[in-house]
């Protein structure tokens, strides 16, 4: 359709509508204007004259249709007399060059194109210098090729191409084309591509740089838009780390087309070993369907784990059923600060079902009377000793923070303030527990602690419940059965078997969500509507939550629940590990990508903050990469300027396998470590999971360049608009429109339906 309307545009205006996009309008005159309105003039006084020898009924009406239909046609004739001209500016023959930059990643292996690959299709428009399409270029320009996946080169020709790259970067490939040929009269680029962009840099720096320049990207499509039976995995959900001895929740995204609602078959692999193998309904019409799987506990260490679909039958690219991705376990234990204002079951029973836990490490501080605390699970004698910390350092060590019921005067306005840093700056996890003298009942509304929680402090409880106790109907929301904080049972977390649960009490007045902030508990008051029973939101670096009840012990101790109940144990062991995870450290070590070809470029990445968590610029940052084979490389880091705390380097991966990364960073005296980071390095190719031709993003790319989208199977029309540019050696040239077919169509339809009306009139 769209080729048709552009086939339209061109016969009735003369040039194809890009041209006029690119061009200017203006007039060349046959005769002098003057002349010109002259004679419009005269003829619109001898349209005048003739016009009152009409004679009918309504002879003011006729004379207004007659006069306009034939002034119009004037008026087109007057225009073409001062001849419109388009104004174009094209390159100089054999004076400029003309980058072609050539996908070479592993998608372009696909077989798509009616039996044959991508990369044979483009070494057949691209690859031969005899061709028509080379051919035509080469006769206007010097052209330059370039191939290009996780970064670009220079090609001799097409025919040099693999197609080994695992990743397409195309903001890279644009940016090193244009500073390679910054030195010669570039008039556009030729990016040739299926769009499988798996980098994730942004396109906006190298567009706006070639727009500056006024240089074109012409972009050639290459592969088929939509599968028509196809299982692809898009996405997989999986976090970065986590700890040991608890399961991990992945989700993987899969797209769908034509398999009829048929089930669909995953797995997760560590290792090669089959962990976990799930079936999910598909859709009928075909669409993305998510499939929840998750996985035994692991190992400390890292896992390459690998996610598959089990291909249908009759798919033509089967390549993009496979994701890897790596895991990296920490084997803990990782350390809780739990304060308590008040001895209660729910501090006893909270302590017992995370001792077992040996990720966990909870250090308790109970206030047993003004001013005494018993400190339970301290390292030594000496920690905490003075009481709640008085500094940040010292409050920072811990990742997470439990708060019980204590009222906020018992913390100073700094106390307070570090609180909120605690989760904003240090970016750790926050639990606010209730309790009678916790949350808004124990002062914290309009405290900086108050800004931190994701829900409000403000609000009253109904008024049918009074102001003591509120007996509470728990259920999970629908984004709580799914949150990783209530994977407490063995499937997802059903909604009986949160019914079956015995109701708590709560004597806290929770307000309404904050925007951005999730209730994952709720419950129902009788007679009233539902509240916020356990919220939870992101805060600035870490995290916050608010559970506001006072007695979830009885999930344990209830006479309706068994003994061999796990629930009260496995829900806080969840929502503490939750709280954990993406806690950073002072020194946060990265590699991207965290998956590579052999030979491929990785950039090693170290954020790093003294114990303040303030980041620091005058750090020695050393990365320590141990290869597959064992071998021990040093890649020094040096301070990015462009972040405060953000140091990089750059390490080529040779091996395949698995490579651990480690380091250190050294500030006068004080030596921090690194948590590990993992490396994975295949030929495996990850732009193959988004195998479909990316159409729309090499329309931006043209749009946004001044450049023009082509199929592959259009590319030969490249000859004749790539000729017009701004950029380079050019020359102005001048395009006559007065003889547009439009002109004629329009001339004969005005005086047709000038003559069709004199005779329906009896004019004529």
């Amino acid at each position: 359709m769209e080729r048709l309307a552009e086939a339209v545009a061109t016969f009735l205006f003369k040039y194809p509508p890009h041209l006029f996009r690119r061009g200017d309008l203006s007039l060349a005159p046959a005769f002098p204007p003057a002349l010109i309105a002259a004679a419009l003039g005269a003829g619109l006084v001898l349209l005048l004259l003739a016009l009152r020898g009409v004679r009918t009924a309504t002879p003011g009406r006729d004379r207004a249709i007659l006069g306009a239909l034939r002034g119009l046609a004037y008026l087109v004739l007057a225009i073409c007399l001062l001849r419109p001209v388009l104004l174009l500016s094209s390159a100089v023959p054999q004076r400029n060059v003309l980058g072609i930059l050539l996908d070479d990643s592993r998608s372009m292996r696909l077989a798509d194109l009616a039996g044959m690959s991508r990369m044979e299709a483009v070494r057949r428009v691209f690859g031969d210098s005899a061709g028509s399409l080379t051919r035509a270029l080469g006769d206007r320009f010097v052209l330059r090729f370039f191939r290009f996946a996780a970064d670009a080169g220079p090609l001799g020709t097409a025919s040099g191409l693999a197609g080994t790259g695992t990743r397409t970067n195309l903001a890279a490939a644009l940016d090193a084309a244009r500073q390679e040929l910054s030195g010669v009269p570039l008039a556009g680029m030729v990016l040739v591509t299926d769009g499988a962009d798996n980098s994730g840099a942004d396109l906006t720096a190298p567009l706006l740089a070639l727009r500056g320049r006024k240089v074109p990207v012409y972009t050639v499509g290459v592969g088929q838009e939509r599968f028509a039976r196809d299982l692809a995995i898009e996405r997989v959900a999986l976090p970065a780390s986590a700890l040991a001895g608890a399961g991990i929740l992945a989700e993987v995204v899969i797209r769908v087309r034509g398999l009829g609602g048929n089930p669909v078959t995953v797995t997760a692999e560590d290792e090669g070993r089959i962990v976990i193998e799930r079936q999910v309904e598909a859709p009928e019409t075909g669409d993305v369907v998510r499939a929840r799987l998750r996985l035994p506990p692991m190992a400390q260490g890292p896992h390459r784990l690998t996610f598959r679909v089990r291909p249908a039958q009759g798919e033509i690219v089967t390549e993009n059923n496979e994701f890897r991705s790596v895991l990296r376990v920490r084997p803990g234990p990782e350390r809780i600060l739990y304060l308590e204002g008040e001895p209660r079951p729910e501090f006893a029973f909270l302590r017992r079902a995370v001792a077992g836990d040996s990720a966990l490490s909870l250090v308790a501080m109970l206030r047993s009377a003004k001013g005494k605390f018993l400190r339970l699970g301290v390292r030594d004698s000496m920690e905490l000793v003075g009481g709640f910390p008085t500094r940040r350092e010292d409050l920072f060590r811990y990742r997470v923070l439990v708060l019980g019921s204590i009222e906020a005067s018992f913390f100073t306005g700094d106390q307070l303030r570090m609180l909120a840093d605690f989760v904003s700056r240090r970016g750790g996890g926050l639990v606010a527990l209730g309790g009678r003298a916790a949350l808004a009942e124990g002062g914290f509304a309009g405290t900086p602690l108050a800004e931190v929680l994701p829900v409000s402090l403000d609000a009253p409880i109904p008024a049918a419940t009074g102001t003591g106790a509120v007996e509470l109907s728990v259920r999970a929301t629908a984004a709580g059965r799914l949150h990783p904080a209530l994977q407490i049972w063995s499937t997802e977390s059903p909604a009986g078997r949160w019914d079956s649960l015995p109701p708590l009490t709560s004597v806290n007045r929770l307000g309404a969500l904050k925007p951005g902030a999730t209730a994952l508990l709720t419950g129902k008051v009788a007679g009233g509507s539902d509240v916020p029973v356990l919220a939870v939101q992101r805060f600035g670096r870490g995290t916050a939550a608010v559970f506001g009840v006072q007695d979830t012990w009885l999930w344990q101790m209830h006479a309706n629940v068994s003994l061999e109940d796990q629930t009260h144990e496995s829900l806080w062991r969840q929502v503490l590990r939750w709280s954990l995870d993406d806690v950073p450290d002072r020194v946060e070590l990265s590699a991207s990508p965290t998956r590579v070809a052999p030979g491929e470029p990785v950039v090693l990445r170290a954020r790093v903050a003294d114990e303040a968590y303030l980041e620091t610029n005058d750090a020695q940052v050393t990365a320590r990469v141990t290869t597959p084979a064992g071998r021990l490389v040093e890649v020094p880091l040096a301070w990015t300027l462009k972040e405060d705390g953000a140091y990089e380097g750059r390490f080529v991966a040779e091996e395949m396998g698995m490579y651990s990364i480690e380091g250190d960073s050294r500030r006068g005296n004080d030596t921090t470590r690194a948590a590990t980071a993992a490396l994975l390095v295949d030929d495996y190719g990850a732009d193959v999971e988004q195998a479909e031709l990316r159409a729309p993003l090499l329309r931006r790319i043209a749009t946004e360049t001044g450049g023009r989208y082509y199929p592959l199977a259009d590319a030969s029309r490249l000859a004749e608009d790539v000729v017009f540019t701004e950029s380079g050696v050019t020359v102005r040239e001048s395009r006559d429109l007065w003889d547009m077919p439009i002109v004629f169509f329009l001339l004969v339809t005005l005086l047709g339906a000038e003559w069709g009306y004199r005779r329906w009139r009896g004019l004529a």
